[in-house]
């Protein structure tokens, strides 16, 4: 597959298939993706991959925690700017509306909206620029998913469960858990996975200099 193609076929999946991954598939991948850009070659990322029955256990304490405190237990930082502005508003809007279409949920039916809402951490000493790092690193991830076949979903909604996950995997204190990633065999029956998220056109977002 060229990357290309991976970059054109990607996409948030968000209902999948029982179908169990290859663990070796997954130690390839990651392995592989080390390869990401790192400045200084910090190479901050840490994984926790869990699959089988932990994964079970985790998915079984994520269900009762998310239905007793629906609204998390707060974030160790903020996943979009607290005063989102235009155009960046609008966009994060229409993805919502267009994702809860495709499920059928209404605007107004807040606790199904929940229902739906339903791990790579980072040492606390490390600033932005080993965070962007860490997205260079995901995003290999999910282009190499794609060459094998897989599909993903980055979730940074579990960064809003902190204190259960890292008690789960037993996370030192110095890092800090930034996102979560669903890998599995997409189910194209699902219809959360209709949804396509537009994108603005490169006029809107690019300026070219003396090209």
């Amino acid at each position: 597959m060229k990357v290309s193609m991976a970059v054109q076929s990607r996409k948030s999946v968000r209902g999948f298939l029982p179908t169990p991954v290859p663990p070796e598939v997954i130690r390839d991948v990651l392995e592989q993706a080390a390869r990401a850009p790192s400045g200084g070659n910090l190479q901050p990322w840490h994984l926790h991959v869990v699959g089988g029955e932990p994964l079970e256990r985790l998915k079984a304490t994520m269900r009762e925690r998310i239905a007793g405190m629906p609204g998390g237990e707060g974030s160790e930082y903020d996943i979009y700017p607290r005063e989102l502005v235009s155009p960046y508003r609008e966009r994060r809007f229409q993805v919502g509306e267009d994702l809860y279409r495709c499920l059928g949920i209404p605007r107004e039916n807040k606790p199904a909206r929940m229902a739906q809402f339903a791990n790579c951490t980072v040492d606390r000493r490390m600033g932005p620029p080993q965070w962007s790092d860490l997205g260079m690193y995901l995003q290999t991830v999910m282009l190499l998913l794609c060459e094998h076949g897989l599909d993903s979903c980055a979730q940074e909604c579990w960064a809003i469960y902190p204190e259960t996950i890292s008690g789960f995997l037993a996370i030192p204190p110095e890092r800090m858990l930034f996102t979560g990633m669903a890998i599995g065999y997409e189910d194209t029956e699902a219809p959360v996975n209709q949804l396509r998220a537009t994108r603005a056109p490169l006029a809107e977002f690019a300026e070219f200099i003396g090209i």
